[in-house]
């Protein structure tokens, strides 16, 4: 203790025992259910003092009682958060080095000082879910959703292991309960979305595709995501035709149409309907005047194979004549020109129109094919076997393949939808070897 507390504290004392010398006087002081007593100022004064000492005293011991308690708490804390830690990094760099053992091995030491560790826990479940232990990876998520409910990573893991096991209605639950938390959650959309394509849930995609395009605020991803919303009211009016379902399937087509007017999917699949309803002339008229708009060859190979089924090819004639006039320079009518005279068995109008063709340059493996077949049917083996040569140097194939523009996919059939990049109206016919300059694609 310093001087000047010894002599703050003696100064102090001798005040008290002046006050005592100056005030004799007693105080009678009664107690509330008690006797009345005579107690001395000094010495009530002096009590008084005593009792605020002992109260601050303990005041003080309380408080710094609980903050020594509160202090070894918190280091007790900080040194579970570093040990935590530590073990977190090393599980998670035995994750990245694919040494699963060693990363569970410190994952259990992090749940052996945090049980509730929902990290730890994730990471411990997708070791059992990348060994298809879809069990124990279930046991871990679910043990991470319950110590953190709004935890969207373990509503992801478990919706995932779900989907994995093929139970759809479970994993579109547990979408269901993230979009529920967070209902712009895109990843989600983009799951619940590409769960309604392997369902072929068209109506419902149609639905959630707008949901999708509203919280989109980029203008490029946008645009994308509204021409997939025509894709699905296509693929909608497609299922509706293939059951049947003539109504829907005209008013989907026709939605399409309005909001695409030259999408030949739908120009393909109305025309369908209407001659499912016996509307043959107007299917024609639809294929015609959506050939004259877009020139596709698609649409024109469509109409061929009707006009002829009709029995009309003079009329088809003179529709190939008519684009042929138009646009001379287009190689790929001339030869559907020539082919359709092979099929109606013209075979020397098919020749001069095939001749034709070749004394300007063009060479398709498909129009030397027929050429030979005409030169064989005319005994001219010689130049029928000089035609098939040139159909093995074109080294294309014979058939007339159809070819996806965006990502070069090759297929013998066509489909409004492209297996590969998963595009609508992107199939064209490979007559000019369009599928040559693309990307290499797996033929189908």
């Amino acid at each position: 203790m310093g001087k000047t507390s010894v002599i703050i504290f003696l100064l102090f004392l001798i005040g008290i025992i002046s006050f005592g010398f100056l005030n004799p006087e007693v105080v009678t002081i009664k107690i509330p259910g008690g006797d009345a007593y005579e107690v001395s100022k000094f010495i009530l004064v002096l009590f008084s003092i005593t009792v605020g000492v002992l109260v601050t005293f303990i005041f003080f011991a309380i408080r710094d009682t609980k903050k020594f308690i509160d202090n070894w708490q918190q280091q007790k804390r900080q040194k579970q958060e570093i040990k935590v830690q530590d073990l977190y990094s090393k599980a998670l760099n035995a994750i990245l080095a694919r040494n699963d053992d060693a990363a569970r091995e410190s994952l259990e030491g992090i749940l052996a000082e945090e049980p509730d560790h929902a990290d730890a826990l994730l990471r411990l479940g997708d070791i059992y879910a990348l060994r298809e232990d879809y069990q124990k990876a279930m046991s871990y998520y679910q043990k991470a959703r319950t110590a953190a409910p709004q935890n969207l990573q373990a509503l992801f893991s478990i919706e995932g292991v779900l989907e994995r096991q093929g139970r759809w209605a479970e994993s579109l639950k547990y979408i269901d309960d993230i979009l529920d938390i967070d209902e712009d959650n895109l990843t989600a959309l983009y799951r619940k979305r590409e769960m309604f394509e392997k369902q072929g849930r068209w109506d419902d995609l149609v639905l959630l595709q707008k949901a999708v395009i509203k919280y989109i605020h980029n203008e490029k991803e946008k645009k994308n995501e509204q021409d997939r919303l025509v894709g699905y009211k296509y693929e909608y009016g497609r299922d509706s035709l293939e059951n049947n379902q003539l109504d829907k399937a005209k008013k989907a087509f026709k939605t399409v149409l309005r909001l695409e007017k030259d999408f030949i999917p739908a120009v393909l699949g109305l025309a369908e309907v209407m001659l499912r309803e016996g509307e043959s002339e107007e299917a024609v008229n639809l294929l015609e005047k959506s050939y004259e708009a877009t020139s596709s060859k698609i649409i024109l190979a469509r109409l061929e194979d009707l006009l002829i089924s009709l029995g009309e090819p003079g009329r088809l004639i003179n529709i190939y004549k008519n684009s042929i006039s138009k646009n001379p320079n287009d190689p790929a009518t001339r030869f559907f020109l020539g082919k359709v005279f092979y099929r109606l068995e013209m075979v020397d109008d098919a020749f001069e129109t095939f001749s034709e063709m070749e004394s300007l340059g063009i060479s398709y493996p498909e129009m030397h094919h027929l050429l030979g077949n005409i030169f064989l049917r005319r005994n001219q083996h010689d130049k029928a076997a000089k035609q098939y040569i040139k159909v093995i140097e074109v080294k294309r194939s014979l058939r007339l393949p159809y070819c996806c523009s965006q990502c070069g996919f090759v297929a013998d059939e066509w489909s409004g939808r492209c297996p590969g990049c998963r595009q609508w109206d992107t199939f064209l016919l490979n007559l000019d070897g369009t599928c040559a300059v693309m990307a290499p694609a797996a033929r189908v």
